[in-house]
């Protein structure tokens, strides 16, 4: 006889440990068998098979799987359209309930109504948790119900509101999950990509470097920064062990974790950012869109030693300093006059920690356009910023060994390219 069971689906939530979808599943009632699905429409849009975020999620399922073993039990690995997968798991299992944590990016939120329409034919009901923040969608608005569209704000309301509640872990009992036979995971090579030199392990909560944040984060020859965006992102940490820890040791930090929630909700309440500029009039600016220097901004060969140095770093490592990723964007987007969306675009094709939410928020941030932007006459001079920020040049001699002992020509001039800028983007906008 096949037992009755639930289902609890993986997504943003690689961990066995507070996460609250995969707790409330294992109180259901039924038996929980755990699935994850690497997503072909996802994988498909993915340029390089040495993609590094799917290596990392593979090595996260396998300390998952490790876990979930020790309990008897496993981790089943779909490949496939999450919808073509559910309908094979309906013919397989009797599934009585599916529990996931909610993902709040438009293409999920599609993807997730189409799996309930499925399982709404079989009368299978589906739970979604608030699991990868602290306040989702309504939570945190103004008095008349409308987004907050500025951080200040929205940051003084959100901490108005955070409680020890909201933060407290959640501690799962693991006896109701069903009893599985371990079976080995899908190869890379059968999700259709290559290893990399991408290491998973645990993430780790750093007192030390948590307190000294605020003093170091801005000179990227330290690694100052958490390096826990990649485990927040795919949910190897859970974002209230996060904030707790924040509340213990550093306010620049938690802010840093209330940005991220900020850009979520704006991403949520204002589906169009991913294609368009929040603020619509900026879509009047003629961008330039040099291919060539598009090019050269990709490889890290404008000239500009800091933005070379950031370029090299983001593409032999997926990972940039944050301070460097401001300098790199406002660059592309007002020095070369180059779409926001071309670099957001190679960003996401690049970073570890890809979030389309974040992304696209500081992106935007950095060319102006977004809610709460920098204004766009602020343009970054690159060698002030390496002065400042690199006074040693530490970091550029890292990821730029050659930018001193055999120098490339700046692809523009800052002075000419600034005024530039500024002529463009006030004409665009009628001001002045």
């Amino acid at each position: 006889m096949v037992d009755n069971i639930s289902v609890f689906w993986f997504r943003r939530d690689l961990r066995i440990r507070d996460n609250r979808g995969l707790a409330a599943a294992l109180r259901s009632g039924y038996c929980t068998l755990p699935i994850f699905i690497f997503d072909t429409n996802i994988l498909s849009e993915l340029a390089d098979t040495a993609d590094r975020r799917v290596d990392y999620i593979l090595q996260a399922l396998k300390a998952v799987q490790k876990e979930l073993q020790a309990y008897g039990s496993d981790l089943r690995v779909y490949i496939g359209d999450p919808l073509i997968v559910w309908k094979q798991l309906l013919t397989d299992y009797h599934v009585k309930s599916v529990y996931c944590n909610t993902d709040y990016e438009p293409a999920a939120i599609r993807r997730d109504a189409a799996v309930v329409a499925l399982l709404q034919k079989h009368s299978i009901p589906f739970y979604s948790f608030k699991d990868h923040v602290i306040f989702d969608k309504a939570e945190v608005v103004k008095q008349d119900g409308s987004p907050y569209t500025v951080f200040t704000p929205y940051s003084r309301k959100w901490k108005s509101l955070l409680s020890a509640q909201d933060y407290a872990a959640v501690q799962p009992h693991y006896n109701s999950l069903k009893r599985l036979e371990p079976i080995a995971l899908p190869t890379l090579s059968a999700i259709g990509f290559t290893p990399t030199r991408i290491k998973y392990s645990k993430p780790v909560l750093d007192s030390h470097l948590v307190k000294e944040y605020a003093l170091k984060r801005d000179y990227p020859s330290l690694d100052a920064g958490s390096g826990l965006g990649i485990a927040l992102r795919f949910g190897t940490l859970s974002v209230r062990e996060a904030v707790a820890f924040a509340t213990l040791h550093s306010e620049t930090w938690l802010n840093q974790l209330i940005w991220r929630e900020f850009f979520m909700q704006i991403l949520y309440h204002y589906p169009l950012v991913q294609q368009h500029c929040f603020k619509a009039k900026y879509e009047n600016i003629p961008w330039q869109n040099n291919e060539d220097e598009f090019q050269l901004w990709c490889s890290g060969n404008t000239g500009y030693p800091l933005v070379d140095a950031g370029m090299n770093q983001l593409n032999q490592t997926g990972f940039m300093h944050n301070r460097v990723r401001m300098v790199v964007a406002s660059f592309l987007t007002k020095h070369l006059l180059i779409d926001w969306r071309w670099g957001e675009a190679y960003f996401a094709q690049k970073l570890n920690d890809y979030d389309l939410a974040l992304n696209n928020g500081n992106w935007q941030w950095a060319a102006g356009c977004g809610c709460d932007a920098v204004p766009y006459f602020r343009v970054f001079n690159p060698s002030e910023q390496s002065r400042k920020f690199d006074p040693h040049q530490e970091y550029i001699k890292r990821w730029n060994p050659t930018a001193y002992t055999n120098p490339i020509a700046p692809i523009v001039d800052h002075s000419w390219a600034r005024e530039r800028a500024l002529r463009v983007y006030k004409l665009a906008l009628h001001e002045g």
